[in-house]
């Protein structure tokens, strides 16, 4: 029996989309008011999901209070009110698109989550935006 379970999380960051091996107007053309150099920011929505086997023992799939301080200490105190252009690591050579923050995110958890669970990463940009990886 394979159930899964969610932890959502919210974080608010600043970004900028750019390639910096294309002339401004390319830059411009393709991401639009993304590209400002001034950055923008959002209020992203994360949502973590863990699939397994529910212990017997338990009744958990996986612990959510283990969960929520993994998110804490792996994703939302790096990246939350954080230029990620600027302050992170992860992407001072990373384009921060949507897709790219999923997939950072993604590896962030994958090191420190068993294989034995499958995991999923649901990021929300705005509303309406959002993308899905797992794996």
């Amino acid at each position: 029996m394979k159930v899964t379970v969610c932890r959502k999380e919210h974080f608010n960051a600043a970004h900028r989309l750019h390639n910096p091996a294309w002339t401004d107007e390319q830059n411009n053309a393709v991401f639009g008011l993304c590209n400002n150099p001034n950055y923008h920011g959002h209020n992203y929505e994360l949502i973590v999901k863990l699939t397994g086997t529910v212990n017997p023992d338990t009744g958990y799939v996986y612990d959510m209070k283990k969960l929520s301080d993994l998110v804490k200490e792996q994703v939302v105190n790096k990246f939350d009110h954080k230029n990620l252009n600027l302050d992170t690591e992860e992407f001072s050579n990373l384009n921060p698109t949507a897709e790219n923050i999923a997939v950072v995110i993604w590896n962030k958890l994958r090191e420190q989550i068993s294989s034995d669970y499958e995991l999923a990463i649901t990021l929300y940009e705005t509303e309406r935006n959002f993308v899905e990886y797992n794996g």
